[in-house]
């Protein structure tokens, strides 16, 4: 995980003062490195029946699809309102500083479907407890989430709930 770690930028400041971003555009240009971050948020899937990655907007697209692509599963993004065409299903959530909602097409998934949330980064864990809320709502048979990236010190972990588990490639 070393390798993944340097690869990884820190940007004080930013996208506010106090903020440090977690910039992970250096991994992804790294081909050799991004393919085995995949390998790596891949393994403790792999033979678990995952028919489905679900990736947050937006840069969970990225990591989900190739990590669908691994798993051998189809892609669906859960993406910001007005992006999708209907018929959707959303979610609003409450943000630590406002108001968002995800979407999913209704007909993406089918009830039961064993399915993988995926995002970059885990937070303050309002997004992906929405996703994982959306999913249960369309009936999903959710076998986990994984992040890249979890900011410990902002306790996101706290707000993801149930059985399935939640796996973080690097902790800071």
């Amino acid at each position: 995980m070393d390798e993944f770690e340097m690869l990884i930028r820190a940007v004080p400041d930013f996208p506010q003062p106090g903020v440090v971003f977690r910039d992970v555009t250096p991994l992804l240009a790294d081909a050799g490195a991004f393919a085995r971050c995949i390998d790596a948020l891949a393994e403790p899937w792999l033979g678990e029946g995952v028919r489905a990655v679900c990736g947050i907007e937006s840069r969970g697209f990225i990591f989900g699809a190739a990590l669908a692509q691994k798993l051998d599963a189809g892609f669906v993004p859960l993406r910001k309102p007005g992006k999708l065409p209907p018929p959707v299903v959303g979610i609003d959530y409450a943000l630590e500083y406002g108001h968002d909602r995800l979407e999913v097409r209704s007909d993406a998934l089918v009830r039961g479907e064993r399915a993988l949330l995926i995002d970059d980064v885990l937070a303050t864990g309002g997004t992906l407890a929405a996703a994982q809320a959306l999913l249960e709502r369309l009936g999903v048979e959710l076998v986990g989430a994984a992040v890249v990236i979890e900011l410990e010190a902002l306790a996101g972990r706290a707000r993801w709930q149930g059985k399935a588990p939640l796996r973080a490639l690097l902790r800071y």
